[in-house]
């Protein structure tokens, strides 16, 4: 399986390495660094009346992502990451140094776009857009498997639906009281 992952990898490279890339995959990955652009989302959406149960799920599912995928999955798994296998790509942004299982940017992102369709916000298509550019920029970096990024999608859009679940659950408890 190592060997399949690694020549879709290696095909990216030798397919898809440019200049424009090497200069936005960085860029793009760095959005998600901690979730930021999805945190910022999320206040926006909390400061928006109308939108506070889209910023409520969304807050909820980024919380999930982060006790999940960083604070369970990723330490047990504790996959090595693709450039500790292949030393002679050049890395365009510092070595990672947490496990790769699943992607954790991947992960984040596709939670938020979740979140956000179950919510019924229009913002989720350029969101799963801008998760899409997140989770290739991961293995144009070469920071990730193929399997990692899968991995990140099912996780992350699960988790989105269940933050619907959660909010929906907490609001009918609060309301019989």
């Amino acid at each position: 399986m190592q060997a399949v992952e690694l020549s879709i990898l290696n095909w990216i490279q030798s397919h898809c390495a440019c200049g424009f890339l090497d200069a936005a995959a960085p860029f793009v990955s760095a959005l998600s660094n901690h979730g930021e652009i999805w945190i910022a989302l999320a206040l926006v959406l909390l400061g928006l009346k109308g939108h506070r149960r889209a910023g409520l799920i969304l807050a909820v599912a980024l919380l999930l992502d982060l006790i999940i995928c960083n604070g369970l999955i990723k330490p047990l798994v504790g996959r090595v990451r693709p450039c500790d296998v292949n030393t002679a790509v050049r890395l365009l942004i510092p070595r990672p140094t947490d496990a790769s299982f699943p992607s954790g940017h991947t992960a984040v992102s596709f939670a938020a776009v979740s979140a956000l369709r179950t919510a019924g916000e229009p913002a989720w298509i350029p969101a799963l857009v801008l998760a899409c550019a997140i989770a290739f920029s991961r293995l144009y970096l070469d920071v990730h498997w193929p399997s990692d990024i899968l991995g990140g999608i099912v996780l992350g859009w699960t988790l989105g639906i269940l933050s619907q679940y959660l909010v929906c659950w907490g609001g009918r408890r609060l309301q019989s009281r």
